[in-house]
């Protein structure tokens, strides 16, 4: 199957990384339903073309993600094809010592919690299927250590070993499932980060950033549309061989001292 015709649900899909995968999924000839917190974003959408409809929900509450999915699987007939866990936070930058417990707690539950409540559900209908696609979005803090970022480098590793696991899991369904590993995504969400880690660092933003920049072989920033271009192939006809990988989209991140993925 290519991208024409496929029910494809993305969290936190309104804007940022998350809007580009939709819009992405759009051109190619999707119907695309999206989940977001942001509720200006949502009611514009479902002011907009038809292909592109949005839920207010937040994926760490289980009744909103069920709310989500019957949502969905009302506009596309109960089919799902594509299921891409976007929804992330960046979490504090800290020392571990004065990480705040709710803090660790919120960053977990939006970025690996939220992806497990989402694939409850999605799971039984690829299945029945006998097909689909499921992207979870890590980052290239899932693959290095994070210094004043454990709780982010916690939940993103956490991401791949569920996505790995999944892979062995769902393949004998017809299902193949992925982990994307972003780097620093250039966007507010890294203006974000780099602020916090300037203030905590004692350096200005610049500086913050022109070393994030060092670190990676490319000496670039990633942009939004160059993850959802890797997402949008590897859940076509094209990746259909694909399966439980982390595949970075990063320009070759060489360490990480801190950046956003």
């Amino acid at each position: 199957m290519t991208s024409s015709n496929q029910k494809v649900l993305i969290t936190a899909g309104a804007d940022g990384i998350g809007r580009a995968i939709a819009e992405t999924f759009v051109r190619e000839g999707a119907d695309v339903h999206v989940c977001d917190i942001n509720e200006g974003a949502i009611a514009a959408l479902n002011e907009g073309d038809g292909a592109l409809r949005g839920t207010l929900g937040d994926v760490t509450r289980p009744e909103d993600v069920a709310r989500i999915f019957d949502d969905a699987l009302a506009r596309f007939g109960g089919r799902l094809d594509v299921l891409v866990n976007n929804a992330g936070v960046a979490g504090p930058t800290a020392p571990i010592e004065d990480m705040e417990i709710q803090d660790w707690q919120t960053c977990l539950d939006v970025n690996l919690n939220g992806a497990f409540f989402c694939l409850k559900h999605a799971v039984p209908i690829m299945k029945a299927q006998g097909s689909g696609a499921i992207v979870n979005l890590s980052s290239s803090a899932g693959i290095f250590g994070f210094p004043f970022r454990s709780p982010y480098a916690v939940a993103k590793w956490g991401v791949i070993g569920l996505t790995k696991t999944l892979a062995m899991e769902l393949g004998p369904f017809g299902i193949r499932v992925n982990a994307i590993c972003p780097g620093s995504v250039n966007g507010p969400r890294i203006d974000r980060v780099i602020a916090a880690a300037a203030e905590s660092q004692g350096k200005s933003p610049e500086e913050v950033r022109e070393s994030y920049v060092r670190q990676v072989s490319m000496r670039t920033f990633v942009d939004a549309q160059d993850i959802a271009e890797m997402v949008q192939f590897i859940c076509s006809d094209r990746g259909a061989k694909i399966s439980g990988q982390a595949l970075p989209v990063d320009g070759h991140t060489e360490t990480l001292g801190g950046s956003d993925g």
